[in-house]
């Protein structure tokens, strides 16, 4: 093992190191990771916390499509967003933890201070401002498994934007919570998840 052309005994975080290894064909690896046994995961799906970056201008979409960077990989990922019901909106945030048994709000996009009212609620709140949860999270299915420690960062970006545009591409940041490493997550995972819609119907009583 060698760092900088200088042969080493030990090897820290961060640093680049050249490794011979007898007998192995380099051409059957292209990356790879060196780490203590269980301190990766591989997962096809996850629960984040997250925080929308204030410079991206575009509003976080549920069932949107972003390019997600997590430990070494960027991939592909749907996100559905949820929060605290409404009566724990004010509650102080969980670091680093998820609570599988309480239930959730599912969201049509991340809340912020630029989220628009729908007309309803504009009705029903004379402010015209919405309550926003101290906390939101993030599930994320990504379209290939990837490779990660526990409680990485993560970042969901919109690459794809025009390069020329004056616009932040990056769109959101956070905390990998919970991962799922069972390809069959939405069987076996996915039910713990309790998140809720909240629906109503409007209609008229003839007599």
């Amino acid at each position: 093992m060698q760092m900088f052309h200088t042969p080493v005994t030990y090897a820290m975080q961060g640093d680049r190191v050249g490794i011979c290894v007898t007998q192995f064909d380099p051409k059957l690896l292209e990356r790879g990771l060196i780490c203590t046994p269980e301190s990766l995961q591989t997962i096809h799906a996850a629960i984040i916390s997250l925080i929308k970056i204030p410079y991206f201008r575009g509003a976080l979409q549920t069932k949107a499509k972003f390019h997600i960077t997590v430990g070494h990989e960027t991939v592909m990922g749907r996100v559905m967003f949820f929060s605290p019901a409404p009566d724990d909106f004010n509650k102080e945030p969980l670091e680093n933890d998820f609570d599988f048994k309480k239930e959730y709000l599912y969201q049509e996009e991340y809340l912020s201070k630029d989220t628009k009212l729908s007309e309803e609620n504009k009705e029903n709140d004379q402010t015209g401002e919405r309550q926003l949860p101290k906390q939101q999270w993030a599930l994320l299915e990504f379209e290939k498994p990837v490779t990660c420690p526990k409680l990485c960062l993560v970042i969901g970006s919109k690459l794809d934007t025009d390069i020329h545009a004056n616009t932040c591409r990056l769109a959101f940041h956070g905390i990998l919570l919970e991962g799922m490493e069972d390809k069959n997550y939405i069987e076996t995972c996915l039910p713990k998840l309790k998140v809720y819609k909240l629906k109503h119907k409007d209609g008229q009583v003839e007599r």
